[in-house]
């Protein structure tokens, strides 16, 4: 790793100091980004959309990528990020009640189980292993796409019903690319007819 101090050597321009952050100015050895005015309308937009969501952890996500954005872009371009013409506003979050999602997004990438504590459709609580594959963020809330070891088959499960989560303790690696290919593979068959 090059050192702050071999970098301004080097002849890059950097702002800062320790404890407040740094940010490179201009290194003649990096060629600047090359986004357009609308692609950079399309970026804040859709960072904009992910911290409306209400999930803590995607807003700090998305908070720390336009900052990170901004700080590598040439001035003008930074200009037009920050002051991008689509801003998106949202009195509230978009889905008000959410668990906290950082456990089955956790689960998702280390491919482990886990014991759901969920109310179904008819009011009643039941428990279930999951292979939890993806958070799927709908218009009204947001579900957890699973493999439901009850059911042998793809399982949506609501956010908002869902009481509680504990790691299982087993693994599904390598199962989780498959499972998901497969589960697109079924919504364009259906889409198409050939699955009913």
């Amino acid at each position: 790793m090059v050192r702050l101090g071999a970098r301004r050597a080097a002849g890059a321009q950097i702002e800062g100091e320790r404890g407040y952050g740094y940010r490179l100015v201009e290194d003649v050895a990096l060629p600047p980004q090359k986004l357009d005015a609308t692609e950079i309308e399309a970026l804040a937009l859709g960072l904009a959309e992910v911290r409306a969501l209400g999930d803590p952890q995607l807003v700090k996500a998305a908070a720390s990528v336009l900052a990170k954005v901004a700080a590598i872009l040439p001035d003008e371009r930074e200009r037009q990020l920050v002051h991008a013409i689509a801003h998106l506003f949202r009195p509230e979050p978009r889905y008000t009640t959410m668990i906290d999602l950082a456990p089955l997004r956790e689960a998702c990438w280390r491919e482990e189980a886990l014991q759901l504590t969920y109310i179904d459709a008819t009011g009643t609580t039941n428990e279930r292993i999951i292979w939890p594959l993806a958070p799927v963020y709908n218009d009204s809330c947001v579900t957890v796409l699973a493999w439901c070891c009850l059911r042998d088959d793809f399982r949506m499960f609501r956010s908002d019903r869902i009481q509680g989560v504990e790691p299982d303790g087993t693994s599904f690696r390598p199962r989780r690319v498959p499972l998901l290919r497969d589960y697109v593979a079924r919504l364009h068959a259906r889409r198409t007819g050939l699955l009913k």
